[in-house]
């Protein structure tokens, strides 16, 4: 063979590593970067931003986004409500943002969503493309700092969770009903079509958190991997770049529905809460990364003191670990990494999500004045800005992103 031959075989070669190599992937145990380095996932969770959830707006009943949207609706009305929405997603998460989180130190982060933003079903007020609209902008955004995004399926068709999380009706209908499925896989397909060669998505996070306790001696478990299956096939045929991540039942806690690896690309994701930062918490996740020789993942954690943040997460670190702590911004709470201000006249609203609203008498009597309530959500988005938002030392502290608190 010529010199010339062996040259342009050689180039031929590194071209096609170079390709292999564009994207995140799995190695054994370990999660590899595009320059084909081992990367371990130090990142948080964007809760509340595509997926609003009742406890981060202070309400206690009304605990679900369409709950959350209630509340706000009976205030101002369906036009206004339209606004404040779009006004809130453009808002809560910015440049700013993502800039910031790359300049703490941390190198990806978790994005939840409602399958809702990717098909024609009311959600917020969104359309087809809403969704795609919003991550698309996301994504430029951490192509400017090497930030890669796991995109999280927080909400999926039917409910995958059977609680206020996934904004269900009350029970995991996912499982039981076709036309669920049907539509979960389909999403998933367009959403890996549109993504396939984007570089700076991580992976596919399916669900989030399938099958709560309440259900678990109802039969679901058994069909939580071969829906997984029916997902990744239908992913596999328009993307075979990224990452799929598989999140246990039972809050993402019990990995004993797991069979041997059915995909090359597959990370496996618990979520702890609440217990003993103690090494036989995560002994059973570590054994199964072991027996199977595949990366784990700790997709959430958090809510808790800095202590014990600090306590858990050099337990993740010292078993090599990734982790993205839930979650990235709240309002009036030292238990994210920032936070930002309650907006004056904000306690109407918590008042009124709090009240009797069972019947429209109620709703006229305990409703406030309806130009108080436009103003203290005018604030609250104002707040959640970037640019109004201030740190928590002691939880960056608790994450490894400063020496003291």
């Amino acid at each position: 063979m010529s010199f010339k031959r062996v040259l342009i075989l050689l180039i031929f070669v590194a071209s096609v590593i170079t390709a292999q190599q564009k994207y995140y992937t799995v190695d054994g145990r370990n999660v590899i970067d595009p320059n084909g380095d081992v990367f371990i996932i130090k990142g948080v969770n964007l809760g509340n931003w595509l997926v609003p959830e009742g406890y981060m707006f202070k309400f206690k009943k009304a605990n679900s986004p369409r709950m959350v949207n209630d509340v706000i609706t009976e205030l101002i009305g369906p036009a206004e409500a339209k606004k404040f929405w779009i006004d809130f997603q453009d808002n809560y998460i910015t440049s700013g943002d993502i800039k910031y989180l790359k300049s703490s130190g941390l190198n990806s982060i978790r994005v939840p969503f409602n399958y809702k933003l990717f098909c024609d079903e009311t959600y917020l007020w969104n359309t087809t493309q809403r969704g795609f609209e919003l991550i698309d902008r996301l994504l430029e955004w951490c192509r400017s700092e090497n930030l890669p995004i796991i995109l999280d399926m927080h909400c999926a068709p039917g409910g995958q969770t059977g609680d206020n999380i996934d904004d269900s009706y009350g029970y995991p209908w996912l499982f039981i009903n076709e036309e669920s499925q049907q539509q979960i896989i389909e999403i998933w397909k367009r959403i890996a079509e549109h993504y396939a060669d984007d570089p700076m998505v991580l992976g596919y996070d399916l669900m989030n958190e399938p099958i709560a306790h309440y259900f678990e001696d109802e039969g679901l478990y058994e069909k939580l991997e071969p829906l997984y299956k029916r997902i990744v096939s239908a992913i596999r045929e328009v993307d075979t770049n990224h990452i799929i991540v598989l999140g246990g039942a039972r809050w993402n806690t019990n990995f004993s529905v797991f069979g041997e690896p059915f995909d090359d690309k597959l990370i496996y994701e618990f979520h702890k809460y609440w217990m003993p930062p103690e090494q036989k918490e995560i002994q059973e996740y570590v054994d199964f990364r072991e027996k199977y020789n595949v990366p784990i993942y700790m997709g959430e954690s958090g809510e808790n003191e800095d202590e014990w943040i600090f306590n858990f997460r050099e337990l993740l670190d010292s078993n090599n670990i990734g982790w993205h702590f839930w979650t990235y911004k709240k309002m009036d709470t030292e238990r994210c990494p920032v936070q930002f201000n309650k907006p004056g006249n904000y306690d109407l609203i918590i008042e009124y999500a709090e009240s009797d609203r069972s019947t429209y008498a109620n709703m006229r009597e305990n409703k406030p004045g309806i130009e108080k309530v436009k103003k203290a959500l005018e604030d609250f988005i104002d707040e959640s800005k970037f640019e109004n938002c201030f740190p928590n030392n002691g939880y960056l502290w608790a994450l490894g992103l400063r020496k003291e608190k």
